[in-house]
């Protein structure tokens, strides 16, 4: 059983990404994964600096990159801000990403050999693409294996029923497959 984290990049209530990860989380146990939720609201992140790194590593970056390399494999889920992915989901991906103790700069010990899945859910015609190219390059410079199957869900505000369900087929069945690749890398990763 893969152990899987499903990250959210978005805090906002009522949003449509923190949708779409209720429903990754939903689709990854039903493949049998141990998923953690990570609500980054719970994390007091500063906007990284190396200032701020080289004086005390914050304690919730620490606490945030422990929860990262304790999984078999990571699931993001990021609105599109200006064409790419939202400053909070970026601020703790670089934070998970420092060294601490004695690794070195490349050890990338929450991200090394991890597979990946992205998804996005906006109320653009393109469902936050252009952010998901921008987090599929991010996430491969910090040696994940981002696998190919990616989830978007365009025009987002009116994608979702009363219950947090898809109204369409076609993307409630992409997200169920992306959790099953997702979820079969992350066990063979993990061998």
């Amino acid at each position: 059983m893969p152990k899987i984290a499903v990250v959210v990049g978005s805090t906002r209530e009522g949003s449509f990404n923190r949708a779409l990860g209720r429903l990754a989380i939903r689709a990854l146990e039903a493949q049998g994964a141990e998923v953690t939720d990570v609500d980054l609201a719970g994390y007091d992140l500063p906007l990284y600096s190396a200032a701020i790194e080289s004086g005390a590593f914050p304690a919730d970056a620490e606490r945030l990159k422990r929860v990262f390399a304790a999984q078999d494999g990571l699931l993001f889920v990021s609105p599109e801000y200006n064409g790419s992915v939202s400053p909070l989901l970026k601020n703790a991906i670089d934070w998970a990403s420092r060294p601490t103790g004695d690794e070195g700069l490349v050890a990338l010990v929450a991200y090394r050999g991890k597979a990946a899945a992205i998804m996005s859910a906006s109320v653009s015609p393109f469902g936050g693409l252009r952010g998901l190219i921008h987090l599929r390059q991010i996430l491969s410079t910090v040696q994940t294996l981002v696998i190919p199957e990616q989830v978007l869900i365009p025009n987002a505000h009116a994608a979702f029923d009363e219950s947090g369900a898809l109204k369409d087929a076609l993307p409630a069945s992409l997200v169920d497959m992306t959790a099953m690749r997702l979820a079969n890398v992350a066990a063979a990763l993990a061998a």
